[in-house]
């Protein structure tokens, strides 16, 4: 089992939503966060005054997958989210060592 772990952008959530749906992908845990990476954030004007805009939003996604499904969760991942400019994410991928789901206690697989 895998834990998938993806930055991407906010608006490109609904669309890593329906390609994940479209291969049966349908748990995930997702949150809002902020960060930056090579963007290195940006500069605004509001009322006339400009600063700094150090942390950007971004939309964290957690999905447990089996060792099976890893390859093709990445491919509808990097498809939904690529938009080709700076900042669009990452994807990590850590191992699971075990999953139990509470209510049934199905384990590993099972639970998933």
């Amino acid at each position: 089992m895998k834990m998938i772990t993806t930055i991407i952008k906010p608006f490109r959530l609904d669309d890593v939503r329906d390609a994940l749906s479209e291969i049966d992908i349908h748990g995930m845990t997702v949150t809002e966060v902020k960060g930056y990476g090579r963007q290195k954030g940006h500069t605004e004007m509001y009322r006339g005054a400009e600063y700094v805009i150090d942390f950007l939003p971004k939309i964290k996604l957690e999905i447990a997958v089996k060792n099976d499904q890893l390859d093709n969760v990445i491919e509808a991942i990097i498809s939904a989210a690529s938009t080709g400019q700076i900042g669009d994410g990452k994807i990590f991928v850590t191992s699971i060592e075990k999953t139990i789901r509470i209510r049934t206690g199905e384990i590993d697989n099972d639970a998933i």
